[in-house]
């Protein structure tokens, strides 16, 4: 198996589980993991294979020394809404949730995805984290704003101490739209000053690339992020689709990669 690591992150392997983990996040003793593909790694899309899909989280909660009764998912709907946890939740009190935040320990918060963006951020001043799943449409949406809003605000975290780590996903490489998206991307953003850089011709007629995790990164440092607490892996996810989930790669027969984080 390649190895993906470089500056960001360090690719691990435990017990048959292949992840990838933050170097910055293990500096300041964050327990968390973003899985790769591997022979226990299979968790298949909503709906299918119940407890395929909890073995593969109890290996992976195992691999990093957490326990997965302690997990905590929300549902994933590709809406704008965040929930603080307070106690370990089911799929269905967390349903129309993307986000979730804690400042409570031992609760795993964990999200999946197949080319979307998934966030990690850790605040060390207040000890609170977030995991935060952001598809094209909780891009538009600016999912990860109303994150730093609820942290501020819920817990008083100060956004230049929060720590923002942001997993495989697919690149403005690979991330091919049409005019509609494209359209719509470019009204939403137009405040950007550099937004042409974000948004690009395609090679064919009436397709474009968009680059998600490049406007969500200036929507970051707008909210007070400072640019060197964002920690990108830079790994694509269909570029690297041997070792992570993708679903434009995989299409009908992609399954989901996991990001899991917990103080």
């Amino acid at each position: 198996m390649r190895d993906l690591s470089n500056d960001i992150v360090i690719q691990k392997n435990k017990n048959g589980m292949n992840y990838l983990q933050f170097k910055k996040l293990l500096e300041l003793n964050v327990k968390h993991a973003y899985a790769l593909k591997g022979d226990f790694w299979n968790i298949e899309k909503k709906g299918k294979n119940l407890p395929a899909r909890q073995e593969s989280f109890r290996r992976l909660c195992e691999a990093i020394d957490l326990d997965s009764k302690n997990l905590t998912k929300p549902n994933q709907m590709h809406t704008d809404n965040v929930e603080i946890i307070e106690k370990v939740c089911t799929l269905e009190e967390l349903k129309n949730t993307d986000g979730v935040i804690t400042s409570k320990e031992n609760i795993v918060l964990a999200t999946t995805n197949a080319d979307c963006i998934l966030y990690l951020l850790y605040d060390p001043q207040n000890k609170v984290i977030a995991n935060v799943h952001s598809g094209w449409r909780g891009s538009y949406q600016r999912i990860i704003e109303k994150t730093i809003d609820k942290m501020t605000k819920e817990f008083k975290c100060n956004p230049e101490n929060i720590i923002v780590c942001i997993c495989p996903s697919i690149r403005r490489c690979c991330f091919e739209v049409e005019k509609d998206v494209k359209d719509m991307f470019e009204e939403k953003f137009s405040f950007l000053e550099n937004i042409n850089k974000f948004i690009i011709n395609g090679y064919n007629e009436n397709k474009f690339y968009v680059d998600t995790v490049g406007i969500n990164n200036c929507l970051l440092q707008a909210k007070g992020i400072k640019k060197e607490n964002i920690y990108d892996s830079g790994i694509c996810s269909v570029c690297n689709s041997d070792l992570v989930h993708s679903y434009r790669a995989e299409k009908e027969n992609f399954r989901l990669s996991a990001a899991i984080i917990s103080l």
